[in-house]
């Protein structure tokens, strides 16, 4: 598969579905993502707040017209830095079907333009301890392990 037959675009409301679908089909992730049509509309407010936000953006891959990817990236301005804006990408998915042929890859690669053309400093992300396959695949993009990640439930 060569990068030309990868599209990269901003999502749109149509690509909910096909959203969902690759959330609710990861077993790592423990989101709580469902299939279920009594959550769409908590999919449906969020794809709004998400569009609409000048600091988040939301990407879909696409081959041959075809849902295939994700990923989110968030711009964020901070102090220290002398003022840095650095970006943070996450929820990284592709079909399952079709890892290991590019596409999460040429995401990556998207992303981090989206980051130096923002002007951004850095990209940071974070990755589940238990996706070992994930983190040799952000290794070999040339990501570091430098920072400890810690999460808390607020509910």
């Amino acid at each position: 598969m060569t990068s030309d037959e990868i599209v990269i675009r901003r999502a749109r409301e149509e690509d909910l579905p096909h959203l969902i679908a690759l959330f609710a089909d990861d077993a790592v992730g423990g989101h709580g993502d469902t299939t279920d049509p009594e959550a769409h509309h908590d999919y449906l407010r969020a794809f709004h707040a998400l569009d609409q936000a000048p600091n988040e953006q939301l990407f879909v891959a696409t081959l041959e017209g075809a849902v295939v990817g994700t990923f989110q990236l968030t711009f964020l301005r901070t102090l220290a830095g002398r003022g840095a804006l650095n970006m943070r990408i996450e929820a990284v998915q592709t079909r399952s079907d079709l890892r290991g042929r590019g596409i999460g890859a040429h995401m990556i690669a998207h992303a981090l333009e989206e980051g130096r053309r923002h002007g951004c400093k850095a990209a940071y992300l974070t990755s589940n301890l238990a996706r070992t396959d994930a983190h040799r695949f952000y290794e070999r993009l040339g990501f570091d392990r430098s920072h400890a990640g810690f999460k808390m439930a607020l509910k």
